[in-house]
């Protein structure tokens, strides 16, 4: 086990990507374990699904540092006592800083919902769909210091043309755990 490559999750609700990453890793989907959940926000229920996979958590409220770079140095000391080499931004609702930049540059990847470089920030599904857009998809891209801008890994595209926002949500979670998934074992592979 201790061979094992080491990721870190970062979540800020209910973790669905999470779970999905943590049980592939614990089937041998992919080669590594989930070292590390990290939160912004105390009582999602990520945390729940952190501590029913055996995976420590840092859940932290940044209005309880002075900045962000305090709460991203204390980030950053976390994952490298953990040994952390890939982090996999999961639905997690903070722009990436510098201080998390500088340390894990070229190391964090992020799952979009939406074809990048369409539709960026939190809102990408509801915004795509009141466009009127009839091919959706997911994207995962490297994280750098432009908004939903680094360079695209994978992207998977379904067409929907539905008037069900709940029902394309669904379909895009269906599309996003199997690629993430796929994605991040093939990124350990070439490593």
């Amino acid at each position: 086990m201790s061979g094992r490559r080491r990721l870190a999750v970062f979540a800020s609700g209910s973790g669905t990507n999470f779970e999905a990453i943590a049980a592939a890793c614990e089937r041998g989907e992919i080669d590594a374990r989930v070292v590390l959940m990290v939160c912004d926000k105390p009582g999602a229920r990520v945390v729940e699904r952190a501590a029913e996979h055996g995976v420590e958590a840092f859940v932290f409220s940044a209005k309880e540092y002075v900045s962000k770079a305090d709460y991203e140095r204390e980030i950053v000391r976390r994952l490298d006592a953990a040994g952390v080499e890939l982090v996999c931004l999961a639905g997690y609702m903070r722009i990436v800083g510098e201080v998390l930049l500088g340390a894990y540059e070229g190391r964090i990847i992020n799952i979009h919902p939406s074809l990048l470089p369409a539709f960026r920030g939190a809102h990408a599904i509801e915004q795509a769909f009141e466009y009127g857009v009839k091919v959706f998809g997911v994207t995962i891209h490297y994280v750098d210091a432009t908004l939903d801008g680094g360079r695209i890994i994978a992207q998977r595209a379904f067409e929907y043309d539905g008037d069900d926002v709940a029902e394309l949500e669904a379909r895009i979670h269906a599309v996003e755990y199997p690629l993430y998934v796929e994605t991040i074992r093939k990124l350990l592979e070439e490593r």
